[in-house]
Formats: structure tokens, C-alpha cells, sequence
């Protein structure tokens, strides 16, 4: 089997790659999606706040997601669901299984990686006590709620501020449980501040900041949780210790891009994002093989996943129709006060870009500013920037003539 390009994952990411790659000029586009119904993480989140910046409204993550699933169904974009990827060679041969296909090889001319991103269990966290019945991620609960009809509890204590947590948190209140508070390791909150406001603020729920949960209590079922406030490495302090009784512990503490098959294939990784290396056209350091979503870096928005997702789709379809030699490529770096910087080398094509990356804490009155050989190419002020929310900068083609190191500095 073969297509022109392969898309592997059908959430907001793959679809986007989809469309933008047919409008391009591929002529046969195929998502492989191993859930039964494409989407992805959107068909869970029945909220509204999807699309203001590509649709110009207030959409909820359904409706979001049929939009593009009915542009892709009418290019004629093929999808297989229910099947998996089993790995991928560098040669770009894709070895899957499902029920269209059975076991099968196919082989393409490009392959855009939109797998999305998992959430951090509790195992990752080594928290004291037992494993009982009631400790789930935001998303896990999300799924039961929306889609599955359960609750997953009724006494219910958050760990974690990531987006989707503040989000259940609200969900769960709406369904009639009492969320006691909202736990934070950090000085700061992880979620959008719109989140904040709308999902706690509004109904009243406690954020703690500085907190965690020391001990899950319970053996069959979650009885309660102590929790402590932590001092600026994040080691609980003696003496702050509470005991919080609930019978729900949903976690929030972190999202991990899916990228097992970019390392079977050998692409190189980038080791603070977890997503692959990638330059301005979202192409890996494997020819033809290009990355988009959540598998290159944890967003805030889907409309900024989308909008990255058409330029890796578009990059697939004009990679087809040129394999010359590309221009060479000049290294970003994440200066002081910056964690990392997308994409992480850029081409020296001329043309604009836009480099996106996030602080490493808080910053008041500051100007995020990105330096080419010393000399200033891009600034932006900042009343404040977090690391919960993604900046950017724009830069145009002309002014990268070198590595770029992006910074925080004085206003």
C-alpha cells in the first residue's frame, strides 16, 4: 500500500496536516488513527473556547473537530481508525494493524507525526500509601464524565493546575461534586489564567499554591489525602502537614508528548520538550518526516496546534514535489529566563518565522527579546509572562543570518 502522505494520529493536529497537505497538492492523504473515531482529545472536551482565533467564535471541542473532519472528508482525505502503528523506518515504511488493513506496510512519499501528547500517572510521582480506587488523571475523569456518563467521585481533591485539571475541576462542581481545592507544587499556577478565573474563581475553589499531596490515604477506595505546603525546592515542610478527606484524587501534573515511534525511527528528541528537533518548516532531522501538535511541544490552544499542524501539512505536500537540497539551517537557543525555544533551528530561506517558546517562572515588566549575533531582531513587552502561558515572537527572513537566542530581559 501507499500514499503520498501519511498522517499518524487523527486529533486536531493530523487533521489540520491533512487538509493543509491536499490543499497543497497531495493527492493521496491518509490519516491512521487508532482510536475508533477521529478527533482525538476534542471529543471529550464538550466545553466552549475552541476556535476563536481560526474560526473567528466560541466553539466547544466537538464541533471544533467536525469542522475539519467535513473539510478532510470532502478533499477526500482517507482515514483507517481503530489501527495502530507499529513502528516506522527511517525509509518512511509504516508497518500497521487494524481491521481494514490487518497487518500491512505502507509506504510513503512524507510522514507527518501528530500522536498527541499522555498524561503523567501517579506512578510517575512516587506518592506515599496505597493504590486505591479513586486516584485518576483530569483526563481520565474527563473521558468518564463526557463521554462514559460515570462520576468518578464526589469528594474530590485536584493535584496539579495544568489546563485540564482547572477544567474538571469546574465539570465536576457543574455535576454536583464538591472539589475541595486545587493543589500547586509551584509558586505559580501551570493553567491559562482564563482558567483560573473561570474554573475556580468563579465557583469558588481554593488554589493552593506551593502545596502537594504527601500521602494518599485509603485501601480499596481513596479515604483522604495529607497535604503539605513545600519550600522553593519542593520538599515538604515539616509542620504544614493537613489531612484533606475525599474519596477522588485527580491528577493534573504534567502532559508528555507521545513520541515512541519518532525514537524507533531514530529522530533526534529534544530533551526539555520531549518532542522531536524540529526547523521552521516542523520537518525532524528525518528527511521527509515532519512533526506537528503536542508531539513536538504541550500547547496551551488547539488554535495554535492547528495552525502549526497546517505548516508541517503544507511542508509534506511541497517536500513531494521538491527533494532538492534545502538551504542550511542556524541553531535556536533558549536564552536567560527561557525553558525552550520551538523549532529549535531555523531555515535560511528568507522567509518569515515565528518562534514560540515558554519562561522558566514569572516575570513582571519584562521584554521577551530575540538576539542574532548580539544584535536585537525581535522584541516584545510584557505586563507579565508565566510558564503557563506560550509567547512568541515573529521575526523576518531576512535578519536570521546566524544562531538565534531568545531571552528575557528588562523592560
Amino acid at each position: 500500500m501507499k500514499a503520498d502522505v501519511a498522517v499518524i494520529g487523527g486529533g486536531p493536529a493530523g487533521l489540520a496536516a491533512a487538509i493543509a497537505a491536499k490543499e497543497n497538492g497531495a493527492e493521496n492523504v491518509l490519516v491512521v488513527e487508532r482510536e475508533a473515531h477521529i478527533g482525538g482529545i476534542l471529543n471529550q472536551c464538550i466545553h466552549s473556547g475552541f476556535g476563536l482565533h481560526v474560526f473567528g467564535e466560541e466553539l466547544t471541542g466537538p464541533e471544533y473537530a467536525a469542522r475539519f473532519e467535513d473539510r478532510a472528508a470532502e478533499l477526500g482525505v482517507a482515514f483507517f481508525t481503530r489501527t495502530m502503528v507499529l513502528g516506522i523506518s527511517p525509509e518512511r515504511r509504516l508497518t500497521v494493524v487494524g481491521p481494514k488493513t490487518g497487518l500491512c506496510t505502507i509506504e510513503a512519499g512524507a510522514i507527518v507525526l501528530a500522536m498527541g501528547c499522555r498524561e503523567r500517572s501517579a506512578g510517575a510521582l512516587m506518592l506515599a500509601g496505597d493504590r486505591p480506587a479513586g486516584v485518576l488523571t483530569a483526563g481520565t475523569a474527563q473521558r468518564f464524565v463526557n463521554i462514559d456518563g460515570y462520576m468518578p467521585g464526589k469528594e474530590v481533591v485536584i493535584l496539579g493546575s495544568g489546563d485540564i485539571g482547572l477544567i474538571m475541576a469546574r465539570r465536576m462542581t457543574l455535576e454536583g461534586a464538591h472539589v475541595k481545592m486545587v493543589l500547586e507544587i509551584m509558586p505559580y499556577s501551570s493553567g491559562l489564567k482564563r482558567n483560573i478565573v473561570q474554573c475556580l474563581d468563579d465557583f469558588g475553589i481554593p488554589l493552593r499554591l506551593s502545596h502537594t499531596v504527601t500521602r494518599i490515604h485509603g485501601k480499596k477506595r481513596v479515604e483522604g489525602v495529607t497535604v503539605a505546603a513545600v519550600d522553593g525546592k519542593g520538599v515538604p515542610v515539616e509542620g504544614t502537614e493537613e489531612y484533606v478527606p475525599c474519596d477522588t484524587l485527580l491528577l493534573s501534573v504534567g502532559l508528555i508528548p507521545e513520541n515512541e515511534l519518532s525514537r524507533g525511527m531514530g529522530v533526534v528528541m529534544d530533551a526539555v520538550t520531549g518532542g522531536p528537533v524540529v526547523d521552521s518548516q516542523m520537518q525532524t532531522s528525518v528527511e521527509g518526516v515532519f512533526a506537528c501538535g503536542n508531539a513536538v511541544q504541550v500547547h496551551d490552544l488547539v488554535d495554535n496546534v492547528t495552525e502549526e499542524a497546517r505548516r508541517a501539512g503544507r511542508a509534506a505536500a511541497l517536500y513531494l514535489k521538491d527533494k532538492s537540497e534545502k538551504a542550511g539551517c542556524f541553531d535556536t537557543h533558549a536564552g536567560k529566563g527561557v525553558r525552550y525555544v520551538i523549532p529549535q533551528k531555523l531555515r535560511a530561506d528568507g522567509q518569515p518565522k515565528t518562534l514560540f517558546f515558554r519562561v522558566s517562572g514569572v516575570f513582571r515588566n519584562c521584554a521577551t527579546v530575540a538576539r542574532c549575533g548580539g544584535e536585537v531582531i525581535a522584541r516584545s513587552r510584557k505586563i507579565i509572562c508565566t510558564p503557563g502561558e506560550m509567547e512568541s515572537l515573529s521575526i523576518a527572513g531576512d535578519a536570521v543570518t546566524g544562531s538565534v537566542v531568545v531571552s528575557v530581559e528588562e523592560a
